[in-house]
């Protein structure tokens, strides 16, 4: 038996090895999906104040780019809570 490719590229399996939980994930890549929305909607206006894409990629859809910037380790997350902390420590 071998293994056929998924669709599904980069697999999720993949991805959650990146984040704590599967609603970490929707909510990372689709905050940042609407993100990169935003960029390729500004492009012609110049006004640069968002983040393009940090991985090059065939995909045209900004919630895929964004699953690819996860699997890649360019973007990531950090829970309130955890900054509180942070900053408490210090």
């Amino acid at each position: 038996m071998t293994d056929r490719p998924t669709m599904m590229d980069p697999p999720v399996e993949r991805l959650l090895d990146r984040v704590d939980s599967k609603f970490t994930l929707v909510s990372l890549a689709a905050s940042r999906g609407r993100q990169i929305n935003s960029y390729f909607n500004q492009l012609g206006e110049g006004l640069g104040t968002i983040v393009p894409p940090q991985v090059t990629s065939v995909s045209r859809k900004p919630l895929s780019i964004a699953l690819e910037e996860v699997a890649a380790g360019k973007i990531t997350y950090t829970r309130p809570d955890d900054q509180a902390e942070a900053e408490a420590e210090q």
